[in-house]
């Protein structure tokens, strides 16, 4: 046995076959609500392998996840695993351009995915050569096969061929900026570097045999719950990782604060993960306003990767539910995990990480770690992607071998590093805006402005200034029944920013665009500021 993520998942089925696994809890009481076993996740994901096998989906291929949250994901995502084929997953809020490029990009020979998109599917497919089988999850027509019938003609069993560490599991990660780009990880690297080697507060596992070992020697009661979409790393991994402890994880099919809490409530969740101020802003407004009184005391932790969640909301949060550990972690779909904010992170301190052994800044050029205090890039070396798929410029770019043999990811995050060994993160290289010849990171005037009480969210771009050649520019969402102005945010920067980075125009906007997992639309922010700038 290898660590291989479809053998590991198999050998925790074996000791637990009877343990809840996963609870799809959209709507309670009716037939959107599925519960299944360790046994039965496994059983289907082997009917759905064995129809992908027949339709000649062989090791190596790439198969689409077009989907919203559902037993459907994580059931063909292990079944693509079972069968060596690589499970790619696909923003369903692409349209038809974007996906027709991702399709070729990826070299899809199949897709999955919900009924919903079906029309954006048909004419981004006809553009995608080597796309020769779909599945389609609910709703009728002759344009694919039904995702149910496929998986009721399927075997149940596990007649597959050996697998190995080297097979593979592909996120595509827009960013923040530019075209997706497929990034390639080996089941072994993802393992210990995106799901912990079967414990990711713990000592990892020294062998595979001993993932099922500890499963089958613990208890069972923790109940993990994802809440952004699983087509984003951070959810999918999460889910996985409570797998690989034999827990049990509740999805929902879309994001919704309310929603949310009463599952919390009903499953009695212990481990909730989201992503940024989108996510945890809202959720709290909830818990303080219209679900008041829900039962959070099940709570134990709540984290957050994939995008900051600034103190203001932290606190919001952490008074409404006090005996809840919020764990700020930071990570990519590039390192997977690297380190989680410190105490001391905030509005005016940055975003300040204890990382893993593996993790460090260095010279953009030399790729040398750098002294204390001198800017460079974060970087992570050992169980790392192998590159990205159908890229090798910017994988050139971002990932390359010491003369050690040692294999490092060079993130696209500025950092430095004090004496002590903590990191704090600046920001993307790729959004900082150079305003007189200094530098001004974007997140960190976006965490002073959301310490405003008045502030719902907030992102900041640069526009172009004939003398400073950029200027900090804020875009603003208001809380409900306020209103700001760029003389009160600018009093409460000053105190806390250096004048530069102050911002000089705010354009006032009713929501702020981020992506469903949260994440920033910087190329958004600076079309708005530029219209703003216009004017």
């Amino acid at each position: 046995m290898e660590y291989n993520l479809a053998d590991l998942f198999e050998s925790v089925v074996d000791v637990v076959p009877d343990r809840e696994a996963l609870v799809y809890a959209d709507h309670p009481g009716t037939g959107a609500e599925r519960r299944l076993t360790y046994a039965e996740l496994d059983a289907a994901a082997n009917r759905l392998a064995h129809h992908l096998a027949g339709q000649g989906v062989a090791p190596g291929d790439h198969v689409g996840l077009h989907l919203y949250n559902g037993v459907e994901y994580l059931q063909t995502t292990l079944a693509c695993l079972k069968i060596r084929a690589v499970p790619v997953n696909v923003n369903y809020r692409y349209v038809e351009d974007e996906l027709a490029h991702l399709y070729r990009d990826a070299d899809l020979v199949a897709l999955v995915y919900d009924a919903e998109f079906a029309d954006r599917v048909a004419t981004a497919a006809a553009r995608a050569p080597r796309l020769r089988h779909r599945l389609r999850v609910g709703g009728t027509g002759p344009e694919a096969v039904s995702f149910a019938d496929a998986e009721a003609q399927g075997s149940p069993g596990r007649d597959f061929a050996p697998r190995s560490a080297d097979d593979q599991l592909v996120i595509y990660t827009g960013g923040t900026t530019g075209l997706p780009k497929g990034v390639m990880w080996r089941s072994e690297d993802l393992f210990f570097a995106g799901l912990g080697g079967g414990a990711p507060t713990g000592i990892p596992v020294s062998r595979p045999e001993e993932l099922a070992e500890r499963v089958a020697a613990g208890g069972e009661g923790l109940v993990f719950f994802p809440a952004p979409p699983l087509m984003h790393g951070t959810a999918t991994l999460t889910a996985f990782i409570a797998f690989f402890f034999g827990q049990k994880v509740v999805l929902h099919r879309r994001y919704a604060p309310e929603e949310v809490l009463r599952t919390v409530e009903r499953e009695r969740v212990t481990s909730l993960a989201l992503v940024g101020d989108a996510m945890l802003r809202p959720l709290a407004d909830a818990l303080a306003g219209p679900l008041k009184g829900t039962d959070c005391s099940s709570l134990l932790s709540l984290s957050s990767s994939g995008a900051v969640l600034s103190r203001t909301v932290r606190e919001q949060f952490q008074t409404l539910v006090p005996q809840v550990l919020i764990l700020n972690n930071f990570g990519s779909s590039e390192s997977g995990f690297n380190g989680t904010a410190t105490d001391e992170s905030g509005a005016g301190e940055g975003f300040r990480l204890r990382v893993n052994s593996r993790t460090a800044v260095v010279d953009p050029v030399t790729h040398r770690p750098v002294a204390p205090g001198v800017p460079g890039r974060l970087a992570q070396r050992g169980h790392v992607p192998l590159g990205y798929y159908n890229d090798p410029v910017k994988t050139a770019e971002t990932f390359l071998t010491d003369a050690a043999g040692e294999r490092w990811v060079l993130l696209g995050d500025m950092a430095t590093v004090d004496a002590e060994g903590v990191v704090t993160v600046l920001g993307r290289g790729s959004q900082c805006i150079n305003t007189g010849g200094e530098k001004v990171f974007p997140e960190e005037v976006e965490e002073v402005l959301k310490a405003h009480p008045d502030v719902y969210d907030a992102l900041v771009a640069g526009v172009p200034h004939e003398r400073w050649g950029s200027q900090v520019t804020a875009v603003v969402q208001p809380r409900p029944g306020t209103e700001v102005t760029l003389c009160q945010l600018q009093e409460h920067c000053r105190d806390r920013l250096a004048g530069y980075k102050i911002p000089r125009v705010l354009v006032v906007t009713g929501h702020i665009r981020r992506s469903p997992s949260g994440k920033a639309d910087y190329g958004w922010a600076r079309q708005v500021a530029a219209r703003a700038a216009g004017r």
